[in-house]
């Protein structure tokens, strides 16, 4: 099975619809790389043969994940955000069913999730704003199912109470949040219980929703959910120290947040793509000129 294609990108077929077609990712590499960016027959873009090489040798490791992860950014990019987050879940729970994923399972040693006081998300209100603080930093603000439900209804009161003009969401500790809980993972009955759970209680949607009233404020590590949730508001600042990361591909997945709607709309799916098929840490500087952060702000 062919797990990938390289092209220079003077060799690249130029009809948009030709990509749709192939059945692996398409990886082109050539000087006419604008930072990631290039023709739109193509999922991923680097500058030389050696970066495109280094992305083949990583999907014939995941090959089932990375073909995932093309086809589901080629489709969502031509819908409505709820309808890309739908293809997202059903693409996110076929791979939870698949073998990549299952080795994943088996290699992870789980430890003991910490103790924790407090409420998980602290609410303040100040006049015309909402202020929500995840409150987990012993387990670096993972998005474990408590961590999801209290933000659902930090959303819930900021969908409800129209006089509050903005919610400004920050994580305490170390760093803002290093995605989701993978001690819980493969807690669901199955995964297509695991697509009804993201289709009704879903931050993803409600931060699609509301994010016009919502700014995140992100430092440390942005891992997984760490990122691709704060993407959907409109405005986001980052710390200078701040690095973001999308390493779902060495667990047999793809980005299950809503990453694949908010990420791609930020910064296109190719930078996305080589995201994700790279696994490499964006700075806050980069993150800033592709616009995935919209200010970068230093803060105690």
């Amino acid at each position: 099975m062919q797990q990938s294609m390289i092209f220079n990108i003077d060799d690249l077929p130029r009809d948009p619809l030709w990509l749709v077609h192939q059945p692996c990712p398409v990886i082109a590499y050539g000087e006419a790389c604008d930072d990631g960016l290039g023709p739109e027959s193509a999922d991923v873009v680097v500058a030389d043969r050696a970066a495109a090489e280094a992305i083949a040798e990583r999907v014939a490791k995941w090959p089932i994940a990375a073909m995932t992860l093309v086809q589901v950014l080629r489709s969502t990019e031509r819908l409505p955000s709820p309808l890309g987050l739908d293809l997202e879940s059903l693409a996110y729970s076929t791979l939870q069913g698949g073998e990549e994923y299952a080795a994943w399972q088996e290699a992870f040693i789980a430890d003991a999730l910490p103790e924790s006081d407090g409420a998980a998300i602290e609410l303040e209100r100040d006049g015309a704003w909402l202020t929500a603080i995840l409150n987990r930093p012993a387990s670096r603000n993972a998005v474990s199912v408590e961590m999801r439900d209290a933000l659902l209804e930090a959303l819930a009161v900021l969908e409800a109470d129209a006089s509050i003009e903005e919610m400004r969401v920050y994580g305490r500790g170390a760093c803002f949040s290093v995605g989701g809980e993978l001690r819980e993972f493969g807690s669901s009955p199955n995964p297509a219980t695991a697509h009804w759970v993201r289709s009704i209680h879903s931050p993803a949607r409600m931060l699609d929703k509301l994010g016009a009233r919502i700014r995140f404020y992100l430092h440390g590590a942005c891992l997984g959910s760490g990122i691709e949730l704060p993407a959907f508001a409109s405005r986001v600042v980052a710390h200078s120290r701040t690095f973001f990361q999308l390493p779902e591909l060495q667990l047999g997945l793809i980005p299950g947040a809503g990453g694949t709607v908010s990420i791609a709309r930020r910064i296109g799916r190719q930078r996305l793509a080589w995201m994700v098929l790279t696994g490499k840490r964006v700075n806050a500087r980069t993150a800033l000129k592709w616009g995935l952060v919209d200010e970068i702000r230093d803060w105690q």
